[in-house]
């Protein structure tokens, strides 16, 4: 079916160069006043002045919908997700309002290995009911593309199990995943004191074993104090290469740990967190040009009082993008909205900016800006109908849901009222 979505009050396309946007760029979001959009057969037809998009031969084909003065933009592309897992963490988040840190509450039995025990003992159902509950969420609040890392089986059965999940749930949500083989997450109960022979398994046994049912695009591993070394990251990261996954990366999370200089050595497609990166590394990303991905509702919610600066990163010439890190133990946010409020209100990064980051910078951090973050002919049709004015609100408000209509690939999957002619 074709869609002629007129009457937007504002029509955010967030056109611009081919590549990640930087600098200046990054706060260019291409804004028509009363635009209109054509969408058929799941790809963008036309878009911008109402007058000039009513010219396109199949314009008196489509069924008309009326945005009634709404805001009209992309949908939020979602780079940095760890969606599949069994259970919340809720003895993590108690030991935490107790006054915890991330590293107490591992040692006490909680964080990554206790969402391991219960992924080993979960069984596919649940797993894809989990998976998919939360899918509806992402969708209702505008996310139309995430990324599904895996990362919480650490063996070859469960991390082949937490990928085929991914697949299947892309076969029934309208969500589109973007699968991430993140078997380095964490070192195992049974490899403890030998690193080593785990990262042994994943090279030699995960990986193959994920290439060869083409379970994932990407392979990310956590580089930092207590998880995996820079040379590990980098051993992981080389290996997944050879298999044809594209490496990403958690970077300088909890400490400075090299692990922006091993994105940058190895070409990742982004590097992730990076809270205590230093300008040197800055220098490394930029000259690589490695997408930095900032996750600001993870350091909200463990309470750090300290955010990246997007500021300095965006100055530093780098391509931002932004994301949930929606996961069970630090980040259970599945709304991009309240990541766009903590950019522009922690981060130092402007309405524009963030949108932007949100936006085309997180479909480059999927290796998806050709196709997604814009709304460009030729692109995917996926849009979101804000129930705003101004596209500024979707960074002023927060602590609710402004997503009025949500269209993937041309489809409306998610809508709270009629939009008619």
């Amino acid at each position: 079916m074709k869609f002629l979505l007129v009457n937007a009050g504002q029509l955010v396309t967030m056109t611009g160069p081919s590549g990640p946007r930087t600098g200046a760029e990054m706060g260019k979001v291409g804004m028509f006043r009363g635009g209109s959009v054509l969408v058929g057969d799941g790809k963008i037809l036309a878009a911008g002045l109402s007058d000039f998009v009513a010219t396109h031969p199949d314009a008196d084909k489509a069924r008309i919908l009326d945005i009634g003065g709404r805001v009209v933009m992309p949908g939020f592309v979602d780079s940095h997700a760890h969606p599949v897992f069994a259970e919340p963490r809720l003895k993590d988040f108690e030991l935490r309002t107790r006054g915890k840190g991330y590293e107490d509450i591992a040692k006490a039995g909680g964080g990554i290995l206790s969402s391991v025990d219960k992924v080993r003992g979960a069984g596919d159902p649940q797993l894809l009911d989990n998976l998919l509950r939360a899918a509806a969420r992402f969708i209702e609040c505008g996310t139309t593309t995430l990324e599904a890392k895996s990362g919480y089986g650490l063996d070859v059965e469960n991390e082949l199990k937490l990928l085929r999940t991914i697949q299947r749930a892309s076969k029934v949500t309208a969500l589109e995943l973007v699968p991430t083989f993140l078997g380095a997450h964490a070192l195992p109960a049974e490899f403890k004191g030998d690193p080593h022979g785990y990262l042994r398994r994943v090279c030699e046994e995960m990986l193959p074993a994920v290439a060869k049912e083409g379970l994932a695009k990407f392979a990310d591993v956590f580089c930092d104090r207590g998880y995996f070394s820079e040379p590990q990251a980098e051993q992981v990261l080389r290996a997944a290469l050879d298999h044809g996954l594209k490496p990403k990366i958690h970077a300088e999370q909890l400490s400075r740990s090299g692990g922006a200089a091993v994105a940058a050595k190895v070409g990742a497609v982004s590097a992730d967190h990076l809270d205590h990166a230093e300008p040197d590394d800055l220098a490394k990303l930029k000259a690589a040009n490695v997408i930095a991905a900032l996750v600001p509702a993870a350091n909200y919610f463990l309470g750090l009082g300290r955010y990246p600066s997007g500021r300095k990163l965006i100055d530093a010439g780098l391509a931002v993008a932004l994301a949930t890190d929606f996961n069970p133990g630090t980040s259970p946010c599945w709304n991009m909205q309240f990541v766009l409020s903590l950019a522009c209100t922690q981060l130092g990064m402007t309405p524009e900016e963030a949108l932007c980051a949100a936006t085309i910078n997180g479909a480059h951090a999927l290796g998806l800006g050709a196709t997604h973050g814009s709304i460009e002919p030729g692109k995917q049709a996926d849009l979101i109908v804000l129930d705003m004015e101004d596209y500024r609100e979707a960074c002023y408000w927060f602590g609710g849901n402004q997503v009025s209509m949500v269209m993937k690939r041309g489809g409306i999957v998610h809508s709270d009222r009629e939009y008619r002619a």
